[in-house]
């Protein structure tokens, strides 16, 4: 009996060691890709996401990974701000995470300033060893 707790108590120690550390990689994924953001970097928005990613906007508007890209690769949008703040973490499975978090920015559409306040749910996957952003939708404060 005793060696079956000792056994559960390394197994449990492991098991918050794994999602300890998803956490930490979700979240360097999340800040390389705020920074690709405002970089406007193709390339690293490109390896940040997955090829089935659903992105939703606080307009109701939903691209998947290339009409998300053609925002950066034609110029439609420039990220002017981008202020994270709050937030919060999960991590059902080793494999998965959701992300919330408030945004304050500014992005500069058609040759006008349009100031944002919004809340953002992610859905993080790992895919092949990398963090993927899956999906993501943003609601207006």
């Amino acid at each position: 009996m005793k060696r079956l707790s000792l056994l559960s108590l390394a197994l449990f120690l492991s098991l918050t060691q794994v999602f300890a550390q998803a956490k930490q990689d979700v979240e360097a994924s999340f800040l390389k890709f705020n920074q690709a953001l405002l970089d406007e970097n193709v390339e690293a928005l490109q390896s940040l996401t997955s090829k089935d990613l659903s992105y939703g906007h606080s307009s109701g508007g939903i691209e998947d990974q290339e009409a998300f890209l053609d925002v950066f690769r034609n110029k439609s949008n420039d990220y002017q701000r981008w202020d994270v703040s709050e937030v919060s973490i999960q991590t059902p499975s080793p494999n998965l995470a959701i992300l919330r978090h408030m945004v304050d920015g500014v992005i500069s559409a058609n040759g006008q300033d349009i100031p944002l306040s919004l809340g953002v749910m992610m859905i993080w996957v790992k895919e092949k060893g990398n963090w993927k952003l899956l999906a993501r939708q943003a609601y207006k404060r």
